[in-house]
C-alpha cells in the first residue's frame, strides 16, 4: 500500500480538493472547505456597511402595521449578510460562554473523529448494515448526547434563537427604509 495515498497531511493530499486535512477528516460528504470558504466570502461581499447599519438617525417607530411588515421584508432582504453575521456571532458568544457546551462540541468532534477514522481503516458494520456518513453523524451524537445534555445545550439552543429573533426583529421593524426603498413602494405598476 502506498503511504503517500494514505497520508492526510502529504503534499498530493492537499493539492486535490476536498482531500486535505478537513476534507477528508472532519467535514461531510459533499461538504468541503472550499464550499464553506465560498459561501462565506459570498456573505462578506454582500455585507452592508456597519456604520448605516447601527446609525441611530436611521430609527424610527412604523406608523402602522403595513409599513412595519414592509420595513421587516424590505431590511431582511437587505441585510441578510449582516444579520447572518449576527446570528453566528451570538451563538460562537453561546459557545465560549459555556465551558460545558464548548467541551461536548468537543465531545462530539472527537467522537466522530474516531468513528470515521475506523471508517477509514475498515468498513463500519453494525447490524448487518454498513454505516454512512449520516449514521456516523448519528452515532457520533449518540455517544456526545449525555455530554451535550448535562451541557444545557437545549437551553443554549433556545436562548440564541430568541436573541437572534429579538436583534433581527427589533432591527428590521425600527430601521427606516432606503430612499430608494420608499419611492419603489410608492410606484404604480404601468
Amino acid at each position: 500500500m502506498d503511504g503517500k495515498a494514505s497520508d492526510p497531511f502529504s503534499s498530493e493530499a492537499e493539492q486535490l480538493p476536498g482531500t486535505g486535512v478537513m476534507g477528508r477528516l472532519w467535514l461531510p460528504k459533499g461538504l468541503s472547505g472550499s464550499v464553506i470558504k465560498d459561501w462565506v466570502d459570498r456573505r462578506r461581499k454582500s455585507i452592508r456597511p456597519w456604520a448605516s447599519f447601527v446609525d441611530q438617525r436611521k430609527f424610527s417607530k412604523p406608523q402602522n402595521f403595513g409599513e412595519l411588515c414592509q420595513r421587516v421584508v424590505r431590511n431582511l432582504n437587505t441585510y441578510h449578510s449582516n444579520y447572518t453575521f449576527i446570528f453566528l456571532g451570538l451563538l460562537l458568544y453561546c459557545i465560549i460562554s459555556s465551558p460545558m457546551l464548548f467541551i461536548a462540541l468537543g465531545v462530539f468532534a472527537g467522537a466522530f473523529y474516531v468513528i470515521h477514522l475506523k471508517t477509514l481503516e475498515k468498513k463500519l458494520v453494525v447490524f448487518g448494515r454498513e454505516l454512512t456518513q449520516g449514521h456516523q453523524l448519528g452515532l457520533a451524537g449518540g455517544v456526545s448526547f449525555p455530554v451535550f445534555w448535562l451541557a444545557g445545550a437545549g437551553s443554549a439552543v433556545f436562548w440564541v434563537l430568541g436573541a437572534t429573533l429579538a436583534v433581527i426583529g427589533s432591527h428590521a421593524a425600527f430601521h427606516e427604509l432606503e430612499s430608494s426603498d420608499v419611492d419603489e413602494l410608492f410606484m404604480e405598476p404601468v
